[in-house]
């Protein structure tokens, strides 16, 4: 007999396909704008009060010419959650991809058709509109302020890890400000949070909920370990990028984001060594290589060169931008993403052969950009029926 495994401070004992699933009650202080309430508030009276608003997204994926036999019409499946009362949805881009209508099937089990209206690839979001009007009976999520949550705040995740409805897991905020890269993109989401809930593939889309019943994040992606198993980190965009692009995608079809021209990482210790007489705890971030005629380079910023021996050499060292120190790379990618528009002015500052020189970027325009690879074959990840 399997012994009852013991997760944080929940007792768990699981039964599905022959194992047994159960959790205790658990309760947490709810809180306002201002302080903590000193209400308990039940994880299950959360659930209740959202589970309505949440909903499971069916895409049938047709046939291309890079897919193998059997691939035909393979159906996939995400999450999403009500935005608005006109029957508007948020969800993943990568859960809607390449379709023009998808199935919607709220918790009770009604299903509808939704079109969908506009998707921003870069940042992952994209926004479905039932066709049928069901106005009067939807319970739209109210979305909070990602920027005031905290390491160490709880939340819920709430979707359909592969095709089960409903389903809620609980944990903690981990970290905020991550960077992940997007699909068939050589871009990254900005201001990403971290979270130890259970972000299986079918989540993908669906809320990432605080104590208040506030969406702080539409959960993206888990990282899996080797051996293909849950390795407790998931990644969640953040409410205030929702807030920002949803709007637009609705009037528009799609947003624009900032684009710069470079390929860069966050400088370390070991990429000091390609820096002659530079320090090893230099903070900022190393430009690698720079897009032919794209913003950086009409603005002279340099890449790094390679000696005949295949040797690497530095040039170019971002310290701030607009008079904002850079220290990760995560510094670099959220403040342009989040403050600038294509053809604004960045004043880039560089360290460059022993001092600093200030750099003035006209940014362009990131979908006219050669480095978005949108003719990306598909890969076995991509195949996979949950999103």
């Amino acid at each position: 007999m399997k012994k009852p495994v013991l997760i944080l401070i929940l007792a768990s004992i699981l039964v599905f396909s022959g194992v047994i699933f159960h959790v205790e009650k658990f309760e947490i202080f709810a809180q306002t704008e201002d302080e903590k309430d000193s209400n308990l508030v039940s994880i299950s009276e959360i659930f209740k009060d959202v589970q309505g608003s949440v909903v499971q997204i069916t895409r049938e994926n047709q046939p291309t010419s890079n897919d193998t036999p059997g691939d035909e019409n393979v159906t996939s499946l995400g999450s999403g959650f009500v935005f608005d009362n006109q029957g508007r949805i948020i969800t993943n881009h990568h859960v809607v991809r390449d379709s023009k209508n998808v199935d919607v099937t709220f918790i009770d089990g009604n299903r509808y058709v939704a079109s969908v209206i506009g998707g921003d690839p870069f940042n992952d979001i994209a926004v479905i509109d039932i066709t049928q009007n069901i106005s009067g009976q939807l319970n739209p999520l109210r979305l909070g302020n990602s920027s005031a949550v905290e390491v160490g705040d709880q939340v819920i995740a709430i979707g359909n890890p592969y095709g089960l409805a409903g389903s809620m897991t609980v944990g903690i905020v981990s970290q905020k400000g991550r960077l992940i890269s997007t699909e068939g993109s050589a871009f990254s989401i900005p201001s990403v949070i971290q979270t130890d809930a259970l972000i299986n593939p079918g989540n993908s889309g669906g809320p990432l909920i605080n104590v208040n019943e506030e969406v702080i994040g539409m959960n993206t992606a888990g990282v899996l370990s080797d051996s293909g198993s849950f390795s407790g980190i998931g990644l969640a965009v953040p409410s205030n990028t929702i807030s920002k692009i949803v709007p637009v995608l609705i009037s528009k079809g799609n947003y624009t984001h900032p684009w710069l021209g470079i390929s860069a990482s966050t400088l370390t210790s070991k990429l000091t060594e390609n820096f002659e007489n530079l320090s090893r705890d230099f903070k900022g971030v190393y430009v690698e290589s720079i897009i032919k005629d794209g913003p950086a380079d009409k603005a002279r910023l340099q890449g790094s060169t390679t000696d005949q021996y295949g040797d690497k050499h530095g040039t170019d060292i971002i310290t701030a931008i607009d008079n904002h120190n850079v220290t990760y790379m995560e510094d670099l990618v959220s403040y342009i993403d989040e403050n600038k528009q294509p053809g604004e002015k960045l004043s880039v500052t560089v360290f460059r052969n022993q001092s600093y020189t200030d750099l003035s970027v006209e940014l362009g325009d990131r979908s006219n950009s050669t480095k978005t690879d949108s003719n990306s074959t598909k890969t076995d990840e991509e195949k996979d029926p949950y999103n």
